[in-house]
């Protein structure tokens, strides 16, 4: 390819050809890699004409409107209009019409050419002019509309606070709480899975001993007709919430239905509902055979009620149907058409691979079963409609209970490719890509995580909606949301479905100002607290752009080491910041220690030779070391505790002291996981693995009913919230 194009292109398309790595080297991306990456973006690497035009083409779509599709704006600056014409528009006379959120509408009157020459860009022989013009009206933080006048062009006009939502009671006091994987809670009453009610009960016992929060997994829709890809990081929805979380028994009529009580006190019913519980890791398949039956008859109950107590159910139900709107009929339609087509032929397992007549979902085929298959629609509908229900109990019960921040919920990077989001949206996703991470520490060679990126020009057009969807969604019924991979606002890992491997990819830039600036409307809106997930290779100056923002940092214990190779001092951590041992990512504390990981990633082929695990080895060993050091200079240890790493094991002296020492952090949040209090040793989860392990479904070792007894850890929870009011 001509290497000026090739260099136009890149740019267009916001491509990084220079970065540096995870270890802090420059790294250049190879031609091939770029030219790949040009190539899943949809031009014609083998023929220049083609590729020539189809830029042109993409160009055009921009300069040939004289609006802005969306412009994010600070509240406190002058209010700033560009306008792309035409030299021969140049002087003519436009009329706007801008209309508040509120509905208050002015109109005035501009003409181009008395603004600042901004651009000027001649394309298919048109010279264009891009014209900046300071406006006098003053806008409130919101979302605004500018139109002009007589034509379809309009401008979502977003103005943005510039800042994300912190509590005031952040001044006063530190706070701490719990992080879980909600599908792993155990209990003597939950069929299999945990549910929105173990979380409710999970949440009154940490209320009672003084957490703010209660961490959770990505609670995003999966997919019921397939429920072994149970990925949380992979979901087919981020905007509804996944239904095997549903406390069957909670169901409105559960003990009234006579169809359903037939149904769960069938000897086999309770013979399966009593192995179900006993496995050590979910199986999510068997759990769902359970459940789905019984919510169908519960539905169907629902249905055919008509007394005055179900008029108030079935009114909230039918709000919730119309606030939903196209994107719950959409998932509703996709759940029950994956489920016919599934059944018929297990090559069915999302819509890429169903037959060509059903991909679309305007397509006269896919309607036509919308309408024969109402029912069943209305069904995923009304699980939807539970799901936020028991969610929004649980975090009423967090609020009552004097928890600060309550739920804390996680919004994952992205969703599969088989996801509903795709198929009702396939403009916006590339789906010749896909995101992951340039070679790492956590991931040496590199990772592809599966998950199309979104076309920043895409998002861009749809006036940056998904994005705002995707943030309400998930600031409902929570005090705190996480931000997966929070550099995804700035750039993100594309690779191409051709390179050889991960680190054949490239990072893509995003309008990051823009988005920054809808999360801080959104945050203040839902006053929801935003911690952003910062670990991996973190460009320079991220970390106080999103401190601006007031986005908290994301500080794990295990990387927070000092030039030396020391852990630093939690006292030294940055304030604005949520502090943790580790995530779900890594080793909890027992399996680190007694280094489980690298046994397990030996066994499960993940170390290129004997070489680098022994090299592993060696720098576990010297990292204990530093960390009993550490632990013993902070006297966060008795006095007589071993101050050799040589053949110590963790005992529960160990354990919880780590977990104390953090407690001291001067981070405004700490976060610590509920495995580690019950002192357990297998992983959530193993990066770079799919079945080799069974990832994201690794249960609690023992039933709430039980560690909610232990004497040890209400002592050791009881003592971390006396350190953290005493932190100030």
């Amino acid at each position: 390819m001509d290497a000026t194009l090739q260099a136009e292109l890149i740019a267009f398309c916001g491509i990084e050809t220079d970065f540096n790595d995870a270890w802090g080297n420059p790294s250049t991306v190879t031609e091939q890699h770029q030219l790949q990456l040009l190539a899943a973006q949809g031009f014609d690497i083998e023929d220049d004409e083609t590729a020539r035009l189809q830029l042109l083409e993409r160009q055009l779509d921009f300069w040939q409107q004289p609006l802005q599709a969306v412009s994010v704006q600070h509240v406190d600056e002058p209010l700033q209009l560009l306008l792309q014409v035409t030299l021969e528009q140049a002087n003519t006379e436009l009329v706007f019409t801008l209309t508040a959120e509120n509905g208050a509408k002015q109109v005035f009157n501009l003409t181009p050419v008395e603004g600042e020459l901004v651009q000027v860009v001649v394309l298919d022989e048109v010279e264009y002019h891009q014209y900046q013009h300071v406006l006098p009206q003053q806008l409130t933080a919101g979302y605004h509309q500018l139109s002009l006048n007589d034509t379809a062009f309009t401008q979502k006009l977003i103005i943005t606070p510039g800042q994300c939502f912190v509590p005031q009671s952040f001044q006063n006091q530190k706070q701490w709480g719990i992080a879980l994987q909600l599908y792993g809670l155990r209990s003597e009453r939950n069929w299999g899975i945990g549910d929105f009610t173990d979380l409710s009960n999970t949440v009154k016992y940490l209320a009672g001993v003084g957490a703010d929060f209660i961490g959770l997994n990505p609670i995003h829709a999966l997919y019921p007709a397939m429920p072994q890809s149970a990925s949380p990081y992979s979901p087919s929805s981020r905007r509804w919430l996944n239904v095997s979380y549903i406390d069957v028994t909670a169901m409105p009529g559960f003990s009234l239905c006579a169809s359903t009580q037939s149904l769960v006190t069938a000897p086999a019913f309770e013979q399966q509902l009593s192995a179900q519980r006993s496995k050590d890791f979910v199986d999510y398949s068997g759990v769902m055979q359970l459940k789905l039956p019984v919510m169908k008859s519960l539905y169907q109950w629902f249905a055919g009620q008509k007394d005055s107590n179900n008029n108030a159910m079935s009114n909230a139900f039918k709000q919730f149907k119309a606030d939903g709107g196209t994107s719950l009929q959409q998932l509703a339609l996709y759940d029950a058409l994956h489920a016919y087509l599934y059944q018929q032929d297990s090559m069915h397992w999302g819509w890429p691979n169903w037959p060509e007549e059903y991909r679309d979902p305007q397509s006269d085929t896919v309607q036509a079963f919308a309408a024969k298959h109402q029912a069943e629609l209305d069904f995923y509908c009304y699980l939807q409609f539970i799901a936020q229900q028991q969610l929004a109990q649980a975090q009423q019960l967090a609020k009552d209970a004097g928890m600060l921040l309550g739920l804390y919920r996680d919004l994952a990077v992205g969703v599969s490719e088989a996801s509903t989001e795709i198929w009702g949206n396939p403009d916006l996703y590339c789906r010749d890509a896909s995101v992951g991470a340039p070679p790492d520490p956590l991931g040496p060679a590199g990772q592809n995580w599966g998950l199309p990126p979104m076309y920043p020009y895409q998002l861009y057009k749809q006036g940056y909606q998904p994005f705002i969807d995707l943030l309400r969604a998930n600031m409902q019924h929570a005090g705190a949301l996480r931000i997966d991979h929070v550099m995804a606002l700035l750039r993100l890992w594309w690779v191409p479905k051709t390179a050889e491997n991960a680190g054949g990819g490239a990072y893509v830039y995003y309008p990051i100002m823009d988005l920054l600036g809808i999360l801080a409307l959104e945050s203040q809106r839902n006053q929801a607290v935003i911690i952003g997930e910062d670990l991996g290779t973190v460009p320079e100056g991220i970390r106080d752009l999103l401190a601006q923002y007031n986005v908290y940092s994301y500080r794990v214990f295990f990387f927070e080491t000092a030039a030396d190779g020391g852990y630093i001092s939690p006292t030294h951590y940055p304030v604005q910041a949520m502090a943790t041992l580790t995530t779900h990512d890594l080793p909890t504390l027992i399996g680190f220690w007694h280094c489980e990981d690298l046994r397990l990633g030996k066994e499960l082929g993940l170390y290129k030779d004997e070489a680098q695990l022994q090299g592993l080895y060696a720098q576990r060993h010297a990292n204990k070391q530093r960390i009993l050091d550490s632990l013993h200079g902070h006297h966060s240890l008795p006095g007589d505790y071993s101050r050799s790493a040589e053949n110590l094991g963790m005992d529960q002296t160990l354990n919880y002291a780590m977990q104390r020492h953090l407690a001291a952090t001067s981070s405004q949040l700490l976060c610590l996981q509920l495995e580690d209090a019950l002192q357990m040793t297998q992983p959530v989860n193993i990066p770079g693995t799919s079945n080799e392990y069974p990832n994201w479904r690794r249960k609690l070792s023992e039933p709430i009913e039980q560690w909610s007894q232990n004497q040890h850890i209400r002592q050791l929870f009881t003592d971390i919230s006396r350190q953290r009011k005493a932190a100030n």
